[in-house]
């Protein structure tokens, strides 16, 4: 294409469609590259690629970085990751279809290099993305969250391990069946579907948030499944008193059917909430969340999966405390000093309930692989590769 940096023909000249499902490639799609101030568009269709000057039209995707970002992202596409990190590639409207395009044109051919696909749950289909061979490693997201949010992770073990990162049914690209619990136990036994699927006896499992607490319940109902688990600030039952649950139990969420809200609407209040919004990481995560949020099936999705957040009962012979202490599977917690979702004052009660499990306490907050990624990874992969259970973790 005349006049495009030499970084960006590179890029749509390797185009790959073998590293992606079948469901991105469905269709056509027009994903926007933007190199300072010119743009050209990557239209996918028929399983090929090709460049053309941009069009009016929004995009799927966007990309943007300048000239030099654009030259080191198609000499090595793992700089792509590192430079979306740091904020020098900007990915914005759909996150999977960027990172598919970086994966589908990277030019790497080994092990190492990012695939996607679809398999079978037994509760709908799971839309992945994995890299590198070995042990296997199931990445849970978190609330709102999709598989994007555990690249960073995905790429600093995939040396080692062979990462399996999922958008959790109801989320991402993955089916949002109706009528579905969309409790810890449906996502549980939904992991252990997409094992069957692949062919994975057992497998470490990481989990962030609402993947953390999915990641407890794989280790208490199918443990034989479950080799390691690694809990990146896991969502955790709460242990003081919740006078407003009656009232949030006649809260149905498949109201969020029936809910019409104007797209600005929404974003204005979730850009309010959540600081940064605008920037890197966040900016992508708030697109990734609205794109669930903004269909009718993920809108219910989301308030019945954060509704069995807050009304998962902590004591009695069924609670959330009194089973956790059969965890029998090595663990590690990951806390967040700055956490205000799930605050530090919650290490004191897995010590208590669970002595065997191994701590780490870094300076960040609730998403460590984002905030925290070197300190993070470090403790995961000490972890992962220790051969004793019990382990001390300082960071």
């Amino acid at each position: 294409m005349v006049g495009a940096p030499n970084g960006i023909c590179a890029l749509v000249g390797r185009f790959d469609p073998t590293v992606l499902d079948d469901a991105t490639l469905d269709g056509r799609l027009r994903l926007r590259l933007r190199c300072e101030q010119d743009a050209w568009d990557v239209v996918v269709e028929n399983r090929e690629a090709r460049l053309t000057k941009a069009g009016r039209g929004v995009p799927d995707a966007l990309l943007e970085a300048d000239r030099a970002t654009w030259g080191r992202i198609a000499a090595d596409v793992r700089g792509g990751m590192h430079a979306f990190g740091s904020g020098r590639l900007r990915i914005r409207h759909n996150l999977h279809l960027g990172i598919a395009l970086l994966a589908s044109t990277s030019g790497m051919t080994g092990p190492e290099r990012l695939r996607f696909g679809r398999a079978s749950s037994g509760r709908g289909d799971i839309s992945y993305f994995e890299a590198g061979t070995g042990r296997p490693i199931v990445l849970v997201h978190g609330l709102g969250a999709t598989k994007a949010s555990m690249l960073p992770t995905v790429v600093a073990l995939a040396e080692r391990f062979r990462c399996i990162a999922i958008d959790l049914p109801g989320f991402g690209d993955s089916d949002k069946p109706l009528a579905a619990a969309y409790d810890a136990q449906f996502f549980a036994r939904s992991v252990v579907g997409l094992l069957d699927s692949l062919g994975i006896e057992r497998a470490d499992v990481i989990g962030n948030s609402l993947g953390g607490r999915i990641a407890l319940e794989l280790g208490l109902i199918a443990p034989q499944r479950v080799r390691r688990l690694v809990l990146l600030c896991p969502s955790l039952a709460w242990r003081r008193g919740r006078p407003w649950a009656p009232y949030l139990r006649l809260l149905r969420p498949e109201l969020g059917l029936l809910q019409p809200v104007p797209r600005p609407l929404v974003e204005a209040v979730v850009h309010r909430v959540i600081p940064g919004g605008n920037d890197g990481w966040v900016a992508a995560g708030v697109d990734e969340f609205l794109r669930a949020y903004l269909q009718r099936r993920g809108r219910a999705a989301f308030y019945a999966a954060a509704r069995s957040i807050v009304l998962e009962e902590p004591e009695g012979r069924d609670g959330f405390w009194t089973r956790l202490s059969g965890l029998r599977t090595p663990s590690l917690f990951v806390w967040g000093r700055r956490d205000t979702l799930v605050p530090l004052a919650f290490q004191r009660h897995i010590r208590e309930t669970l002595p065997a499990a191994a701590h780490a306490v870094l300076d960040c907050g609730h998403v460590p692989q984002l905030e925290s990624p070197d300190e993070t990874h470090r403790a995961v992969r000490a972890f992962l590769e220790a051969r004793t259970r019990k382990q001390s973790l300082a960071a």
